[in-house]
């Protein structure tokens, strides 16, 4: 067969994988390399989690052929014929795979005998699989693939991720930090890698070769990987199902929602506080270093990247005045180092990734409490209606969308459809955790998954085969990622939709990826008994995936004890999981969690629910305001266009260019405030000089002493309201 299938597979990877980065990442604020470098990352992990069905197809077609063989063989019968022409061509009919030495027997011609058959042996005919590839493709592609990947998640995404957040300013500064920041990440694998070195030199009997080496960096990664993986499945294997029967409940997910809320409220204000004293010290610095100053370069890249509003509230002739801060004597000693500005610069760059993330996070958060909170409304409708809050729906089935269909699959079908699918990922999990725990059991077979390919593998049902395979690993791929994608670091690392995920978090999630896949597939093909390290049985065809990673039989306590019986402790995980027993741990230490019957939990959900209540006011204010803008601009297009207005009795306007405060002005008469007229009020001798206040408009207005008495005299002129009182309406 062709390879069309394998490149429609890697082809529909590749379409998968473009979705998913453009749909978390921003391309077009991101640097070019960062996106093809972390897209290759996520590609590859990918491609070879779909490519593995198709090896698993193809090893079990060379399994059969190598049974084809004469292996069968049928017990005693015994067949009565008399040897001929026809009759001779009957018996090959019957037993057309006859060995040579039985059929020349009995090619005499007129005789009458009776064949006894006690051992025959029959040839089985395989049929090759859709989608088999020839052995070198397969081969050729693990080797591009698998280290590629490896070097991505070991050297070049490390350096790139220490790169994007380094302060120095020039590209050597910037590998110089980079290398150093990595120095204890290289030297711990290092110090592991000489540990299992200065063991195989010990070991009597080994000596140390290409091959031999190339399996020992692959222990060493696969058994780092393994780690993790269990970690990860043992967290995801239970908490996913959970979630998913708990998303059919949405007052739970609300109060959970409305508690997230609050937590996120104080590291949102720790963030922007954090952010704001940082920009008030570049602010500072920008005052202090002028442009003949040679760290005026340098200032100058740390305010590109700060926020446009400070950026904007900095004076643009600030740079290009003359007089430098080096100038002065008396603030010589206030203009920072080189190194100074770089750690600086490096405090930005991450105090802007962690506004980020807290601003995606409630920006995430507030919306689902939203939606929540409406649908809870709607659910009490007795018209069975779905009442939108946020205007018409907008998604893909706009055309055939209705407010009765709305509200039947949000508030009926949903549900029942999530505990369905969560009853179902239970069952899965179940079965998973049953077979890590047995899978080394060779005689009876106990893990169900090789079960399963080996009952299709009997009846050469190759689809099934392959059916199986990405069913199973794509279920066990949902749950170690679901963690990754998931995962919340301190508010650095942090994966979110709608193009909102920072560059280090993705160059972190690709790392992981990398770093999961291979140990991921190695313990698949474990469960399914297609690693003849673990069922010990020669005669087994392994797949192409396999001979190129080796058995690992190098260094002996992993191969035989660590590949094998550490992924039992996803029991151990998994039970922990079930029963929180983390989250309760973290409650005690002081981290607030989600825990239904606390009395902090619900002061938090209630602080939530305050949260909610001030952001939906805040839209109907700015929903209002927008509506009366719009009544606005349309009833004064209608005037300048000479469209009756309904407020001013159907009179009709003339089209004018000017807008009403200059019309106003035009029509007002001219005020000469200069001048007083007499008023009846005020006595004569009182009146205002006349060019008295004019000619010197400091001085108070004099005014004349009567002979009464008074004497020159000053009155307080009147008082008039204080500038910009109703700025803040």
């Amino acid at each position: 067969m062709t390879g069309i299938p394998l490149a429609v597979d890697i082809i529909a990877v590749c379409c998968l994988v473009t979705i998913l980065h453009w749909h978390f990442g921003n391309w077009r604020k991101q640097h070019i390399l960062v996106t093809l470098t972390t897209f290759i990352a996520w590609f590859f992990p990918f491609m070879i989690i779909c490519v593995i069905p198709i090896d698993v197809s193809n090893t079990c077609y060379n399994q059969c052929i190598k049974d084809g063989e004469p292996t069968a063989t049928s017990n005693a019968n015994t067949l009565p014929t008399t040897t001929g022409a026809s009759d001779n061509q009957s018996l090959g009919q019957l037993l057309p795979n006859f060995s040579e030495s039985v059929s020349s027997t009995l090619s005499t011609p007129g005789s009458s005998i009776v064949v006894t058959v006690t051992d025959i042996q029959v040839r089985v005919i395989c049929k090759e699989p859709l989608s088999y590839v020839r052995d070198p493709v397969l081969s050729i592609l693990w080797h591009v693939v698998y280290w590629t990947s490896q070097s991505l998640t070991w050297i070049i995404l490390p350096m790139m991720q220490s790169y994007a957040k380094a302060g120095e300013f020039t590209v050597l500064g910037k590998l110089k930090y980079a290398l150093i920041a990595n120095a204890i990440y290289y030297g711990t694998y290092l110090l592991v890698f000489a540990i299992c070195l200065i063991y195989l030199a010990t070991k009597p009997g080994m000596y140390l070769d290409g091959p031999r080496l190339k399996v020992l960096a692959i222990t060493a990664s696969n058994t780092w990987g393994l780690f993790l993986l269990v970690l990860l499945l043992g967290y995801g294997l239970v908490e996913l199902p959970r979630l998913c029967w708990l998303s059919s409940k949405r007052g739970f997910m609300l109060s959970r929602t409305r508690f997230k809320l609050a937590k996120l409220s104080l590291e949102r204000i720790e963030a922007e506080e954090d952010l704001e004293d940082i920009l008030s010290e570049v602010s500072r610095l920008n005052d202090t270093i002028k442009a003949p100053h040679p760290f005026r370069k340098y200032v100058d890249v740390i305010l590109a990247k700060c926020p446009d509003s400070l950026r904007n509230s900095i004076s643009p002739s600030s740079s290009s005045r003359s007089r430098s801060a080096f100038d002065r004597d008396d603030t010589l000693h206030e203009v920072p180092t080189e190194r100074s500005l770089a750690r600086l610069h490096r405090r930005l760059i991450v105090a802007i990734q962690r506004h980020g993330c807290t601003q995606c996070q409630w920006s995430k958060h507030m919306k689902a409490a939203m939606e929540l909170e409406e649908l809870a409304e709607n659910q009490a409708s007795v018209l069975k209606v779905y009442h939108r809050s946020s205007g018409a729906y907008a998604g893909w089935f706009r055309h055939c969308h209705s407010p009765s269909i709305e509200w039947y699959w949000k508030c009926w079908i949903c549900p029942w459809t999530l505990r369905l699918v969560a009853v179902l990922m239970f069952a899965f999990s179940l079965m998973v955790i049953w077979s890590e725990c047995l899978f080394f059991v060779k005689s009876p077979v106990l893990s169900l998954f090789a079960i399963f390919i080996d009952l299709a593998r009997t009846y050469y049902d190759y689809i099934a085969v392959e059916f199986v395979c990405v069913l199973t690993i794509a279920y066990l791929s949902i749950c170690a990622y679901y963690t990754i994608f998931k995962i919340r670091i301190f508010n650095y690392y942090y994966v979110v939709g709608n193009h909102q995920t920072d560059e280090n978090s993705m160059i972190f999630c690709g790392m992981l990826l990398c770093r999961l896949t291979p140990p991921l597939c190695l313990n698949f093909l474990g469960l399914i008994h297609l690693d003849s390290h673990i069922t010990k049985d020669s005669n087994t065809v392994e797949t192409a995936y396999t001979k190129f990673m080796g058995h690992m039989d190098v260094i002996s306590f992993i191969s035989d004890g660590f590949n094998v019986y550490f992924p039992i402790a996803i029991v151990v995980l998994c039970f922990l999981t079930f029963f929180k027993v983390g989250t309760w741990l973290l409650h005690i230490l002081g981290f607030q969690q989600f825990i239904g019957d606390d009395e902090m939990t619900q002061e938090l959900v209630d602080e939530g629910a305050e949260l909610v209540k001030r952001e939906w006011r805040k839209r109907q204010r700015s929903e209002e305001s927008e509506t009366r803008r719009r009544a606005w601009n349309e009833r004064f297009a209608g005037r300048n266009t000479g469209v009756p207005d309904p407020d001013e009795g159907g009179r009709r306007r003339t089209v004018k260019t000017d807008n009403d405060r200059s019309e106003l002005l035009r029509e007002a008469e001219p005020m000469d405030y200069s001048r007083r007229s007499p008023d009846v009020s005020v006595p004569a001798d009182q009146q205002l000089i006349p060019g008295l206040y004019q000619s010197d408009p400091v001085s108070r207005p004099q005014f004349l002493g009567s002979s009464q008495g008074f004497g020159p005299t000053a009155i307080p002129p009147t008082r008039l309201p204080p500038r910009n009182i109703f700025d803040d309406v």
